[in-house]
């Protein structure tokens, strides 16, 4: 199985735009959601799923796809709406998005909407069980990688470390780790309210194949992606240096615009910017 879309660089950064553009209206729309991590992830998303994933919306049960999990599962948003960019589920879904008995309700569930992998949202959860994923993978012999994108605060969960240290364990190269490296959690700076510095040094003692990149610029997020030796030995960590609410000037690096939405004239200023 190859990506169904195989889209260059300059293709990846236009769907961005569109994903992004989706995310501020559904938000406004729903009232709610978390605006500033949605941003922040467009970009890791769209790579994965335009380009990077071995996987195809008409063959979700193919026992060779690529799983991708987002274990940061507040990040529900910006997947939805790169979701329906895809394909994957109507964009008129999206006007249900928080709605009682929406298939696209706050955090993922894999039994309501297409392309979930796993149910998320409680941090610390999404890692062990890509590491279980990419386990199964080598003991059946099939070739299928398993992506797993992680918030950067959710680093503070220590189930995350107890699966780093088994996935090292068991050399699970075919396990990547993405960290939506954006700096805040909350209210705050990650470093204020649980240091994770430094962050390189920490993965590399647990075992892991670490990189940094830009994971707001498609093709340095790809480039690095798709440069990984698979053959090695190692899980995978991709250290992806993001801004949180990337796209929207007055969002962009704001804690506050971890819950906030955008009202009134803020949604045609965010997008026309998008524009």
């Amino acid at each position: 199985m190859a990506n169904e879309f195989g889209l260059d660089y300059e293709q990846i950064e236009q769907k961005a735009k569109e994903i992004r553009k989706k995310i501020i209206m559904m938000n406004s729309r729903a009232g709610q959601g978390h605006t500033g991590a949605d941003l922040s992830e467009t970009d890791i998303l769209s790579s994965l799923f335009f380009r990077i994933l071995n996987t195809n919306k008409q063959h979700l049960s193919d026992p060779d796809r690529d799983r991708f999990i987002l274990s940061k599962g507040h990040g529900v948003g910006g997947f939805y709406c790169m979701l329906a960019e895809a394909g994957y589920i109507d964009e008129s879904d999206l006007e249900t998005y928080l709605q009682f008995d929406s298939k696209l309700p706050g955090h993922p569930v894999r039994q309501k909407t297409p392309g979930v992998e796993l149910n998320t949202g409680a941090l610390g959860h999404g890692l062990p069980v890509g590491v279980g994923l990419a386990l199964s993978a080598k003991m059946s012999g099939r070739k299928f990688r398993v992506f797993v994108l992680t918030g950067d605060g959710e680093l503070q969960e220590g189930s995350v470390w107890e699966a780093a240290m088994c996935a090292a364990h068991f050399k699970l190269d075919n396990l990547i780790i993405i960290v939506d490296r954006n700096t805040l959690q909350l209210a705050d700076r990650t470093e204020k309210i649980m240091a994770l510095e430094p962050l390189t040094d920490k993965w590399k003692a647990f075992g892991c194949d670490v990189h940094e990149t830009d994971g707001n610029d498609a093709a340095k997020f790809v480039e690095t992606v798709e440069g990984l030796n698979l053959q090695n030995g190692k899980p995978h960590v991709v250290i992806a240096k993001t801004i949180k609410g990337k796209g929207v000037s007055f969002i962009e690096d704001q804690p506050a615009w971890h819950h906030k939405i955008p009202v009134g004239d803020e949604i045609a200023l965010a997008i026309e910017e998008l524009e």
